[in-house]
């Protein structure tokens, strides 16, 4: 008599869980243990203060919209003020985890404005221990000049001005020391929530390289009239490289359990090295800051916000002194999901 007997296989459905991925064998259950580790490192808040989104994904929709100041501080204590155009877009993200994908589209075109000459790129990266950016903007559009004069004697002339072009990019890194119950990431990128109120103070390093041409010879002449004898042909001209320390202080209030409303200063004060009216390369202090604002929504899934920033530089040279305001609001709109 002939015994057969059968082994009946029982089918394993492939699963992203990440406890059914350490099963696979040694080397994915190495790996899940690394990656749990670093997440716990990496991203280990007090859940009394912080807590995750529940979910791996979400999309959002978003409208942004900036704005730059350009103020140059003259001779006599005389200041002017140039204003650029809004710029504003429109866009869609799909996130999951920390990768993020989307697209955006300018609105000025519809409006009769030049929306290929204003461009800017922005990309973040954010844990709990430290956070880095990265930032890049050209404006060749075009500004007007809507003040000149002196402290109390000031005018509008509200003068086109299209002949200059002003160029910047730059990356910050920095630590964050209250790490464990303060979260920037809920407060700017909406990847975590704040359950309660907490502050930090944060440090780090900043790199930026910046270009500022302005040619003002088309003028009326009783603005000329006030301009510094460097300013060849009554140009204005910039480069240099900045290497900067970064101190700041962020707070995060939750004033109901749905709403946090959140503020950050961040002052840099370093070196800028190049060129300020002349081919003769040299050393001045490096100053700038960063001022954020948010309000921030959570409901289960859905989630929504307004945020503000404010960057400033200023370049002061032996007879004038230039600041340059870049103001950003953005308004958002999201919802959280899981596909597994």
């Amino acid at each position: 008599m002939m015994l057969m007997v059968c082994a009946h296989a029982t089918p394993r459905a492939f699963s992203f869980a990440l406890d059914s991925i350490a099963a696979m064998g040694k080397f994915p259950a190495f790996c899940i243990k690394t990656y749990r580790w670093g997440d716990q490192f990496f991203n280990g808040y007090d859940t009394l203060y912080v807590k995750g989104s529940g979910h791996k994904f979400n999309v959002k929709v978003l409208t942004n919209t900036w704005v730059d100041y350009y103020n140059f501080d003259l001779q006599d204590n005389m200041s002017m003020r140039l204003q650029s155009d809004p710029s504003t877009t429109v866009g869609v993200r799909l996130t999951y985890l920390a990768v993020s994908v989307g697209y955006d589209k300018n609105l000025n075109k519809f409006f009769g404005s030049d929306a290929g000459a204003k461009r800017q790129f922005t990309f973040g990266f954010n844990c709990s221990l430290f956070a880095c950016n990265m930032h890049w903007s050209k404006n060749e559009v075009g500004t007007r000049i809507n003040k000149f004069g002196q402290p109390g004697h000031t005018f509008n002339p509200r003068i086109d001005f299209t002949d200059g072009v002003t160029e910047e990019h730059g990356i910050n890194f920095y630590y964050f020391f209250n790490h464990k119950k303060y979260s920037q990431a809920a407060a700017f990128s909406f990847s975590r929530i704040q359950t309660r109120s907490q502050g930090s103070f944060f440090a780090g390093l900043s790199y930026s390289w910046q270009r500022f041409d302005f040619n003002f010879g088309n003028l009326p002449h009783f603005i000329l009239d006030h301009f510094p004898d460097s300013w060849t042909d009554y140009k204005y001209s910039a480069t240099s490289r900045n290497y900067a320390f970064k101190l700041g202080y962020g707070y995060n209030w939750v004033f109901h359990r749905r709403w946090l409303l959140a503020v950050s200063e961040s002052p840099t004060i370093g070196l800028r090295h190049g060129y300020i009216n002349s081919d003769e390369r040299r050393n001045t202090f490096a100053l700038s800051n960063q001022f954020k604002l948010s309000l921030i929504w959570n409901k289960a899934e859905w989630f929504a916000g307004l945020i503000g920033e404010i960057n400033t530089n200023i370049i002061v040279d032996k007879d004038n002194t230039f600041s340059t305001n870049i103001g950003y609001i953005s308004a958002t709109v999201g919802y959280r999901f899981d596909i597994w």
